[in-house]
């Protein structure tokens, strides 16, 4: 092996940012939901995209541990910063899954897995959810629900689940795409001075440092 072989602190860099943008990506994906399901247009696009996306970005794991990886803290820096972003992108889809299903038993359709124990979608008042519609968006609402062959009252209650779950995917896939720009911006502006990275706490990857805040907040 030699320093040639050696991904550079550039390759190092740019295959975070390629993670951060396919992570990005999973947010604008688009998939058409039908009129009597319209309840799960938020959810869709993120549920077909993700597991791709989970997939090529282990894919791509596999790949990194296959090659001549530095065994300096800027290479173990980087492999730590894609791994965990890797973890809790895989364990957010896993939530919006079980928060598909607990729409899907809601309104009688199959789950995503038939032999799961469905996860409970709280009200809008539980939460924080407060929806306020306007006689537009009212009339919307009550016109979505009669081609889903539903209540008024059971459609807002499976489309706030629906907005929960969403709003939940969305800060969890912004807050990785953050994290592994940050962390591929720290090698790159650490190119040129004397590495610090791995001498403390502080210059832990951006998503380790947040995976670690979660564990010691109280839940």
């Amino acid at each position: 092996m030699t320093a040639d072989t050696l991904p550079s602190r550039s390759d190092l860099a740019g295959w975070l940012t390629d993670a951060a943008q396919a992570v990005a990506g999973i947010l604008v994906a688009e998939y058409d939901a039908p009129t009597s399901r319209s309840y799960l247009a938020p959810l869709l696009g993120p549920l077909s995209a993700g597991p791709r996306v989970v997939g090529e970005l282990n894919e791509r794991l596999e790949d990194l541990l296959d090659e001549p990886l530095p065994a300096t803290p800027v290479g173990l820096f980087a492999l730590a910063s894609y791994a965990s972003a890797l973890g809790w992108l895989t364990e957010s889809l896993a939530e919006l899954t079980a928060a598909v299903d607990a729409i899907c038993t809601r309104t009688g359709l199959p789950t995503l897995e038939p032999e799961g124990q469905a996860v409970p979608v709280p009200g809008g008042d539980e939460e924080g959810f407060d929806f306020c519609f306007n006689d537009v968006e009212t009339a919307a609402i009550r016109a979505a629900a009669d081609a889903a062959g539903m209540k008024m009252d059971a459609y807002v209650d499976v489309l706030v689940g629906a907005l929960r779950a969403a709003t939940a995917i969305t800060d969890a896939c912004m807050e990785i795409s953050s994290g592994l720009i940050e962390d591929a911006q720290y090698i790159v502006a650490e190119a040129a001075s004397e590495v610090r990275i791995g001498e403390g706490p502080g210059s832990l990857p951006t998503l380790v440092r947040s995976l670690l805040a979660r564990l010691e907040t109280p839940q």
